[in-house]
């Protein structure tokens, strides 16, 4: 059933995957209502109605499923259970079972595995017996906790069975993973729409780079070997497939000696996809709405190569840690090509994701890169 506008479409998240969503969904006539415990939240300030309470409130629940005719999510901490509560009354795209999946690594994994796709030497640690156990060929590792993290959060690279224990006790004795910490030649993501008849289009891959655990650039097309872009892509739209998905997600993939790896599975848009708003037929977010209401996925062209840059918080703490000042953009503003996207968020501070910016070309990869890197340090990134 198609949903037309001017229909009130829900989003539950108000970072700026929602914002850009509900900038989409505007754009294509549909009012959006937002649920965000966050009173200053990005998309909350650019929806049509806010609905500022915790995501398990039952009260404000039944009022956006009494608003809306259908629901999705902006990031995949969301409660599966509050998904399934939506469930009953509206169509809620992604599914709770498919959210539940990606946001736990342990269930994630043994999805994976279990269905053929190949993944990185891991073990479950839910006790210290658990480390105790662990083959010394898992070390060095990278300790993960099972939820809520991201960004580099919830992780700590361990040498030792001594470290994973003071690591896992840090992280109050959570259920973890430990992934064998990987020789990576480089990372890649793939974004996937998916309707709900099952017909799929997927966006170049891109190809990521990182700081501090956070995604600092992503050039798209990856400038890989074609065949690994068109593996990431099989992968990605297998694993769509194969949890019955609809409507938009990212996999993120290692690129290592022996071949290509599932990092992980983001049951949303990805900042990885930014490039889409300007380089493309059609964004991830609009391919969000239209999953999300039933229309036909548009067809995928990139019309241009795009480098994306994250902008975080630190970048306003430059000239003075100690006060947060508005970054230089005079200096990337004069650069033609380049795309600024700032998100609104009521404060910096150090490792926010403040926005972005997307620099086009038709020349090769490594001519936009230097674009882009260039405009990255004259706003006042620095390399550390």
């Amino acid at each position: 059933m198609k949903i037309l506008p001017p229909a009130t479409l829900g989003v539950l998240g108000g970072g700026q995957l929602g914002r850009f969503f509900v900038l989409a969904a505007h754009e294509l006539g549909y009012r959006v209502a937002v649920l965000d415990p966050d009173p200053h939240s990005p998309a909350g300030r650019a929806a049509d109605v806010h609905l500022c309470a915790a995501y398990d409130d039952l009260a404000a629940l039944d009022q956006l499923a009494g608003q809306c005719a259908a629901v999705t999510t902006e990031f995949e901490n969301v409660p599966a259970d509050t998904l399934a509560y939506l469930s009953k009354f509206l169509p809620v795209r992604p599914s709770a079972e498919c959210v539940a999946v990606a946001q736990n690594r342990i269930a994630e994994k043994a999805f994976l595995c279990e269905r053929g796709f190949a993944v990185g030497p891991y073990a479950v640690v839910r006790c210290l017996e658990d480390i105790d156990g662990l083959p010394a060929g898992l070390f060095p590792g990278v300790l993960k906790v099972s939820r809520f993290g991201y960004d580099g959060k919830g992780q700590a690279r361990v040498l030792d069975h001594n470290q994973a224990k003071l690591a896992w006790q840090r992280f109050g004795a959570e259920a973890c993973v430990l992934e064998q910490l990987l020789a990576l030649q480089t990372e890649l993501s793939c974004v996937v729409a998916r309707d709900a008849q099952g017909e799929m289009q997927a966006f170049p891959v891109a190809e990521n780079s990182h700081r501090h655990g956070i995604l600092d650039m992503s050039v798209a097309p990856a400038p890989v070997e074609g065949s690994l872009c068109a593996e990431a892509e099989q992968a990605a739209m297998g694993i769509a497939a194969e949890l019955g998905y609809v409507g938009v997600m990212a996999v993120e993939f290692f690129v290592t000696d022996g071949g290509l790896l599932v990092n992980e599975i983001a049951p949303r848009p990805h900042n990885s996809g930014h490039y889409t708003l300007d380089a493309c037929s059609v964004s991830q977010f609009e391919q969000q709405v239209r999953a999300l209401a039933g229309l036909p996925l548009h067809a995928v062209v990139q019309h241009s190569t795009a480098v994306m840059v994250n902008l975080l918080g630190d970048l306003w703490y430059a000239a003075d840690p100690a006060y947060a000042h508005e970054p230089p953009w005079a200096a990337i503003l004069a650069v033609p090509q380049l795309k600024l996207h700032l998100y609104r968020k009521h404060h910096a501070r150090p490792g926010r994701k403040m926005g972005h910016f997307t620099v086009l070309g038709r020349d090769t990869a490594s001519r936009v890169v230097k674009i882009a890197l260039a405009a990255r340090a004259a706003v006042g990134v620095r390399d550390d």
